[in-house]
C-alpha cells in the first residue's frame, strides 16, 4: 500500500524512516509522518500500541481515531499543532487509547519535526509506546512524594502560623492548636525554656502530666528535656520501656497517661539552646528516617518563632517601662472629686504610643486635667510625651489661662529637635464653682456622665494639635465653658478608645457614649470596663484615660476664693471669667442676684482693662459675718483711683461707676503697693 501511495504522491526518498533495532527491543514503535501528503506510516510494534492489524491502517492519521477517544484527540492534535506553530523540533505526550476490548491504556508519544531551509515543518519522526505500567510506577512515587510533601507543608503551615505569634503564650497556643501536629499523631506536647542554667516548664502536656517539683529543673538532671538541652541531640523514644528504662525518676509519675512514643528536640537559636519541645504519642511506635528529619525541621522553625517571641517582649517591657516611667507615679487625691486614670498598651513590641494622662493640683479649689497622644509609636514619641507631659504641667502650675499653656506647649514643641506633632485636651476644674474651661488641641471631644448615668458628647471647638499650630502661626486656641454638677463625671481620653475597624470616628464616639451609659456607677470599675472593651475588640492603639467626677459643692470657708487673670486683648478670658462668676454665684445660693452680680463685676472688669496699662485679676468669695456676704475684687497696676462721673444723656461711656453704685450693697477702692482694687459686695441668703 506504501509504494503505491508513494508513486503517485512523490515522497520522500527515505520514507518511510527504518526503525532503530533498540526501539523494537524496548518494545516501542516507530512511525513517520510526512505532513505535505498527510500519510503516516506505522510500522508493526506501533500498531500493536494502538491494538490495530496492518489491514485496518490505510497510512492516514483518521484510521487511529477509533481507538483514541475524542478527547484525548482533541488534546494530542493541541500539542502537535503548538509544537509545529512555535517552531520547536520536538514535543511529548501522554494519551489514553481504547483497545479492541474496551479497556483503555495510557500511551506516550515523541516526535521530531523536521523543516526546509525556511523554517517550514515538512515531516514528523517520532516513537510511540505503552505507558500504562510507567503512570502506575509513578503514582506510587507521587503518593510518596504527597506525603513527604504533606509533612513538608506541616512544616510550613506552622511556620506560618507561628509568624503572628508575639508573644510566648502565643507560639505555645498555636502548636496546641496546630493542626499539623495532630496529622503528626502526636496526643501532646511539652515545652521548657532555658532560664539562667534552669529549665523552666512553660508548656506541661495533657491533663495530670505535671510532675511536682519539675516547673523548672536543672540542666544536669536525668529528664529528657534536660538531656536534649545538654547535647543539643534530639531523643527519640521509641517505646514505653525505652522511656522506663532511660528516664527512671520521671516515668513512674507519666505512665499513666499511655504514652508508648515520644519525640524530645533541642530548641536552638543562633547556635545556642533556648530550651527544649517534647512531642508525646500515644498510638505510635519508632519513628522513621523521614519523620525525624522532619520532627527536627520542626523544632528549627519552633525556636526561630520562640526566639522572636522572647525578644519582642523583651523589648515591649523595656519601652512599656520607659513610657510608665514618663507617666505620672500616682495621681494627687483631689478634694471634692474622685479620679480614675488608665493607661492601656496595645503590646506592639517597642511600637508603643506616646499617649499620657495627668492631673495638676491648681490654686484656689482648681485642678487641671490633661490627655494626649504624641504621634507615632516608639521610643521617640514617649520621650517626646515625657517632655510635652512635664512643660504643660509647669505652663499650668505659673497661672497661665487654658489658652496661654496649650499655645505654650504648642510652641515648645514646635522648637523641639523633633518633628512629632501632638493632639491633646486641657480642662481646668474649679470644683467649688463646677466651671470646666476645656481647651482642645486636635483631640477628640471629651465626653460628660449625668449622675443618672446618661452620658453626652461635648462640643469643644478646638486648634491645631501642639506643634502644628506654632509652625503655622496659628496659636490660638478657644476656651470652651462647661458646667460639671455635683455627680457629674468629665471623661477625657484619647482616640485609641474609640478606633473602631472599618468604622468612622463618630460610630467609634456613639459606641463609646453607650458604653458609658449602661457602665457602672463606680468609677474605678467604669474605667476597668472600658479598657476592657478595648482589649475585647483587639484594639491596635494604646489608651490613656481619665476620668473626674465632682463629689458636691462646697461653700467656701473665710478667706477661701475663686481667682482668675484677665489680659488685655483676650476676650477668651474675660468671657471664662463671667462664666466662673455665674456659677460661683449658682453654688454659693445667691442665684437671685446672679445677674446683678455678673453685670457690676463686668463693668470692674472692663473698667480696669480700659483705663489701665495690663491686665487685670479678678477675685471672688464669700465673707463669713453676721451677714452673708459676696465679694467681688478687681485688682489692677494703676494707682490712679477710678472716679464716678455723670455721662451726659449723649454720652457713650462713663455709667460703668454708676451702675455698680446702684446694683452693689457696697462698692469701694482700696490702694496696692503695686496699683489698687476695686472691690462691690452684695448681701446673699445664708446657707
Amino acid at each position: 500500500m506504501d509504494d503505491r501511495v508513494a508513486g503517485a504522491l512523490s515522497l520522500p526518498d527515505d520514507w518511510p524512516a527504518h526503525p532503530d533495532l533498540s526501539l523494537a527491543l524496548n518494545r516501542m514503535g516507530g512511525f513517520d509522518w510526512d505532513l505535505d501528503t498527510g500519510l503516516m506510516h506505522m510500522d508493526q510494534p506501533a500498531l500493536d500500541v494502538f491494538d490495530l492489524t496492518p489491514e485496518e491502517y490505510d497510512g492516514r492519521p483518521g484510521s487511529l481515531h477509533g481507538r483514541v477517544p475524542t478527547d484525548e484527540a482533541i488534546r494530542l492534535d493541541g500539542v502537535v499543532s503548538q509544537a509545529l506553530k512555535s517552531g520547536r523540533t520536538n514535543y511529548g505526550a501522554y494519551f489514553r487509547i481504547q483497545r479492541r476490548d474496551g479497556s483503555l491504556r495510557w500511551t506516550h508519544t515523541q516526535g521530531y519535526v523536521r523543516r526546509d531551509e525556511t523554517g517550514r515543518p515538512r515531516r514528523i519522526i517520532g516513537i510511540v509506546r505503552d505507558a500504562t505500567q510507567e503512570l502506575a510506577d509513578s503514582t506510587a512515587r507521587r503518593e510518596l512524594d504527597e506525603e513527604r510533601g504533606r509533612r513538608t507543608s506541616l512544616v510550613e503551615g506552622t511556620t506560618a502560623a507561628l509568624a503572628h505569634a508575639r508573644t510566648v503564650k502565643d507560639v505555645i497556643a498555636v502548636l496546641k492548636n496546630s493542626e499539623g501536629l495532630a496529622h503528626l499523631g502526636a496526643t501532646s506536647l511539652v515545652m521548657g525554656l532555658l532560664e539562667s542554667g534552669r529549665i523552666h516548664l512553660v508548656a506541661d502536656g495533657p491533663e495530670g502530666a505535671h510532675v511536682p517539683g519539675t516547673r523548672y529543673t536543672r540542666v544536669d538532671e536525668q529528664y529528657p528535656m534536660s538531656e536534649v538541652v545538654r547535647t543539643l541531640t534530639p531523643r527519640f523514644i521509641d517505646s514505653a520501656g525505652d522511656f522506663a528504662a532511660s528516664y527512671p525518676v520521671l516515668w513512674p509519675h507519666i505512665s499513666h497517661l499511655g504514652i508508648t512514643s515520644a519525640a524530645y528536640m533541642p530548641l536552638i537559636a543562633q547556635a545556642r539552646p533556648i530550651g527544649a519541645l517534647g512531642l508525646l504519642y500515644s498510638d505510635k511506635a519508632g519513628f522513621t528516617a523521614d519523620e525525624r528529619n522532619l520532627l527536627m525541621a520542626l523544632g528549627t522553625s519552633i525556636a526561630q518563632s520562640l526566639q522572636r517571641a522572647m525578644l519582642y517582649e523583651q523589648e515591649h517591657d523595656l519601652a512599656e517601662g520607659l513610657q510608665q516611667a514618663m507617666l505620672p507615679r500616682r495621681i494627687p487625691a483631689v478634694p471634692g472629686a474622685q479620679v480614675a486614670v488608665r493607661y492601656r498598651s496595645a503590646r506592639l513590641g517597642r511600637d508603643i504610643g506616646g499617649d499620657w494622662y495627668d492631673l495638676i493640683p491648681l490654686p484656689g479649689g482648681r485642678v487641671g486635667a490633661v490627655i494626649g497622644d504624641v504621634q507615632g509609636h516608639d521610643t521617640h514619641a514617649a520621650a517626646v510625651m515625657g517632655q510635652l507631659r512635664i512643660v504643660l504641667r509647669a505652663y499650668a502650675a505659673e497661672g497661665h489661662s487654658p489658652a496661654t499653656v496649650m499655645a505654650r506647649a504648642s510652641v515648645f514643641l514646635h522648637e523641639l529637635d523633633t518633628d512629632r506633632f501632638a493632639t491633646c485636651t486641657y480642662a481646668e476644674v474649679d470644683l467649688t464653682t463646677g466651671v470646666v474651661q476645656v481647651v482642645r488641641a486636635g483631640h477628640v471631644d471629651p465626653l460628660v456622665r449625668d449622675v443618672d448615668g446618661s452620658c453626652r458628647r461635648v462640643p469643644a471647638e478646638g486648634g491645631l494639635p501642639l506643634g502644628l499650630s506654632a509652625e503655622f502661626g496659628r496659636l490660638e486656641y478657644p476656651v470652651s465653658t462647661v458646667e460639671l454638677d455635683p455627680g457629674q463625671t468629665l471623661i477625657l481620653f484619647t482616640d485609641g478608645l474609640v478606633e473602631l475597624p472599618g468604622a468612622d470616628l463618630d460610630e467609634g464616639m456613639q459606641l463609646l457614649t453607650t458604653r458609658v451609659t449602661g457602665g457602672p456607677h463606680d468609677l474605678q470599675k467604669l474605667a476597668d470596663q472600658l479598657c476592657d472593651a478595648v482589649d475585647g475588640r483587639g484594639g491596635q492603639d494604646d489608651v490613656a484615660l481619665l476620668l473626674l467626677r465632682r463629689r458636691a459643692a462646697h461653700a467656701p470657708q473665710p478667706g477661701g476664693r475663686l481667682q482668675q487673670h484677665v489680659a488685655q486683648n483676650d476676650p477668651e478670658a474675660l468671657s471664662s471669667s463671667r462664666h466662673m462668676i455665674r456659677a460661683a454665684v449658682r453654688a454659693w445660693g445667691a442665684k437671685d442676684r446672679a445677674d446683678e452680680i455678673e453685670l457690676a463685676a463686668d463693668e470692674l472688669i472692663t473698667n480696669a482693662l480700659m483705663h489701665t496699662d495690663g491686665g487685670a485679676v479678678v477675685t471672688i468669695r464669700v465673707l463669713a459675718g453676721t451677714e452673708r456676704r459676696l465679694r467681688v475684687d478687681v485688682e489692677d497696676r494703676s494707682s490712679a483711683l477710678p472716679r464716678r462721673r455723670d455721662a451726659g444723656e449723649s454720652g457713650v461711656s462713663g455709667r460703668g461707676l454708676m451702675l455698680v453704685d446702684r446694683l452693689a450693697d457696697v462698692w469701694g477702692v482700696e490702694s496696692r503697693g503695686s496699683g489698687k482694687c476695686v472691690w462691690c459686695e452684695f448681701l446673699i441668703p445664708a446657707r
